[in-house]
């Protein structure tokens, strides 16, 4: 089976090239090729480093258990969660049609299925997937309904527990089909629309919790921003009683203009189960080469890394960082997102800070790449200082959130250790 999609960016819709792809059994493979007109334009610019603005088809190879797509295509497909609900959603419609004795394409879902299944509207990023009928893939059935307003929140939460606990109907999973987003991996998510009329994730609670996630995940954000962080805004709403994290996203304008997004991985070329081990020292080296405004950018890594030492925040996976293209090229860190407490896990980053410090997530560690990161001593005490005095804050900031004293209890482990007593002590020093 061959296919051809049209790949569009923005609103504009300017076609940037084409999606091919061939699917042989269980094989599949993938090339993308820069439309003509798009080589040709003066406001051209590489879709990824990988990428780069070059006339005829560019294959990837798959390595591992990676996407067939280049880095920046695979960005745009569903996070584990809307796999799980697309799954699921398949494997529904197969068992109706046996039951009601009617044909179905009972074929295995392959890469390009999971890429066109989510909302064009909602998608994250800029790319857009223009099939062979000239339709973005996915424009949602019900009167081309996009993304659901905040109010159906409950309906929402109840449909992803019924597909947490394999209850779910096909209702349940018609609701949620193609409305889940690329981040913020297995956990249950659902985009909506705010009361501002503005794109946001619900991020609800799992049925496998044992503490208040939703909320830890809101806490870290707005410590985030106090801190200096430029962070994603983040606020805890009701629903029927139950806290559910609602993340403003971040790659749409107030207009419902859309920014081109790229994970860390696809900026330094990181492939799945890389045998080396990346670091935040990479990322150092990806924004001096095509950042927009790379000191800025670097400080702010600096200051991201030190605020998720002392927090724990300890799931930094190259996916749970990301750029936004901003002119030409050239592209800036995104607002930090996926920022949690872990207050059960050893303190090693998933991201080294660097290849001498290994998966230390330590004061010291991060002290010893000052230089790298070109951070004056005197700056670094003060990013130090200024981090530290914030998150000491944690269980103030917790109460306004509405968390009860069991609850930040709960954190304690991930905020109260000897980091950061460390801080204390280097910015002082």
């Amino acid at each position: 089976m061959n296919r051809t999609i049209s790949i569009f960016i923005g609103e504009n819709r300017q076609r940037i090239g084409f999606l091919r792809t061939n699917v042989q059994g269980t094989r599949e493979n993938a090339s993308f090729e820069y439309d003509p007109a798009w080589l040709a334009a003066p406001y051209r610019f590489a879709l990824e480093p990988g990428l780069p603005l070059v006339a005829g088809p560019q294959f990837h190879r798959q390595t591992h258990d990676g996407s067939i797509f280049h880095a920046v295509i695979a960005d745009a497909a569903p996070d584990g969660w809307g796999k799980r609900v697309i799954l699921r959603d398949h494997a529904k419609q197969r068992q109706q049609a046996r039951k009601a004795d009617l044909a179905f394409d009972g074929r295995q879902l392959n890469e390009l299925d999971f890429l066109l299944a989510v909302d064009d509207f909602s998608r994250v990023g800029a790319l857009r997937f223009q099939d062979e009928n000239g339709l973005f893939q996915r424009t949602m059935e019900e009167v081309r309904r996009t993304a659901p307003p905040l109010i159906e929140l409950a309906d929402l939460l109840a449909a992803s527990r019924a597909v947490e606990t394999n209850s779910e109907t096909a209702a349940d999973l018609a609701y949620l089909r193609g409305r889940g987003t690329s981040l913020g991996g297995l956990r249950p998510k659902c985009t909506v629309i705010d009361e501002d009329g503005q794109l946001s994730i619900g991020k609800f609670p799992s049925v496998t919790d044992d503490r208040p996630v939703a909320k830890g995940e809101v806490l870290a954000l707005n410590l985030a921003a106090a801190a200096g962080i430029n962070a994603a805004s983040a606020r805890l709403v009701d629903s029927g009683g139950i806290a559910v994290a609602l993340i403003r996203r971040f790659d749409r304008t107030p207009e419902g203009g859309r920014f081109l997004y790229a994970s860390a991985a696809t900026m330094i070329g990181a492939e799945p189960r890389d045998p080396r081990e990346h670091t935040y020292t990479d990322i150092v080296d990806a924004i001096r080469i095509h950042g927009a405004d790379a000191q800025t950018d670097i400080d702010e890594l600096w200051r991201r890394i030190a605020f998720s030492i002392l927090i724990t925040n300890v799931d930094d996976h190259l996916l749970n960082h990301g750029f936004m293209h901003a002119d030409s090229g050239r592209w800036s860190l995104s607002p930090a997102f996926d920022i949690n407490p872990f207050p059960e896990r050893v303190r090693e980053f998933k991201t080294w800070i660097s290849e001498e410090t290994g998966p230390d997530a330590t004061i010291d560690a991060l002290l010893s790449v000052a230089p790298y990161f070109r951070i004056a001593p005197a700056r670094a005490k003060t990013i130090l200082a200024e981090v530290e005095a914030v998150v000491a804050t944690w269980r103030k900031q917790g109460k306004a959130l509405g968390m009860t004293s069991i609850e930040l209890d709960q954190f304690a482990d991930a905020f109260e250790h000897e980091e950061r007593q460390a801080a204390q002590r280097a910015a002082a020093g």
